[in-house]
C-alpha cells in the first residue's frame, strides 16, 4: 500500500497494492496493521456505510461535533470528487479544503481523520461509495457547511448545472457561522 499526504498533511490518500491479469485483480482493501503504520496511532473502526448516488448528486460537507468520526472512504462503483475540510481550529490548515477523484478504477481511498468535514460529488452516471467511521453515526450532532461556502471556495468540478442536494444539506451553515473543533478538543 502506497499512502501520500495532501495539502492538509493529516489527510491521506491510500492506494492500494493491485494484483491484476487476464482474469481480473486483488488487492487488500484494508489492513489495520499497514494502516495504523501509516497513519502513526491506532485507529478503530465501529462502522461501515455505503451508499448508491447518481451523476450530479453532492452529498456534504457533513461532520458530527461533539463526537467527530475520522472515515476511510472508497468507491467501488463510478466516480466521485471527493473533499474534506479542516474544521480544527489552530490547525496550521484551518478552513482549507482538498479534493481528490476516487473511482473504481484508480482504487485510490482517503482517510479523512476527525475534525474535518467531508462531502463527494458524483462525476460518473453512478457511483457507489463506501466508507468506515471511527465512532457511530448520532443524528443529534450531525452538522453540515453549505456545499457552495463561498468562503471556502471549493472547485467543485460541475459540468454547468447545479449538483443534486438534499434540502438537509441545502440548509447548511456558512463556514463562518457553524461550529468548529478546538485544539483542546472542545467545540465552538
Amino acid at each position: 500500500m502506497n499512502v501520500r499526504p495532501t495539502a492538509i498533511p493529516d489527510v491521506l490518500v491510500v492506494e492500494p497494492k493491485v494484483f491484476g491479469d487476464a482474469r481480473g485483480f486483488f488487492f487488500e482493501s484494508f489492513n489495520q496493521r499497514q494502516f495504523e503504520a501509516a497513519l502513526g496511532r491506532p485507529v478503530q473502526f465501529v462502522q461501515d456505510n455505503h451508499s448508491l448516488s447518481a451523476r450530479g448528486v453532492l452529498r456534504g460537507l457533513h461532520y458530527q461535533l461533539p463526537k467527530p468520526q475520522g472515515k476511510l472512504v472508497r468507491v467501488v462503483r463510478g466516480e466521485v470528487f471527493d473533499v474534506a475540510v479542516d474544521l480544527r481550529r489552530g490547525s496550521p490548515t484551518f478552513g482549507r479544503w482538498v479534493g481528490e477523484t476516487l473511482s473504481a478504477e484508480n482504487k485510490r481511498q482517503l482517510w479523512v481523520p476527525e475534525g474535518l468535514a467531508h462531502g463527494f460529488l458524483v462525476l460518473s452516471a453512478e457511483a457507489e461509495f463506501l466508507y468506515k467511521t471511527t465512532d457511530f453515526y448520532y443524528p443529534e450532532h450531525e452538522r453540515c457547511i453549505r456545499w457552495n461556502d463561498l468562503e471556502l471556495a471549493i472547485a467543485w468540478p460541475a459540468a454547468g448545472l447545479p449538483p443534486a442536494v438534499s434540502g438537509k444539506d441545502a440548509a447548511g451553515s456558512a463556514f463562518r457561522d457553524a461550529p468548529v473543533f478546538e485544539s483542546n478538543g472542545a467545540s465552538k
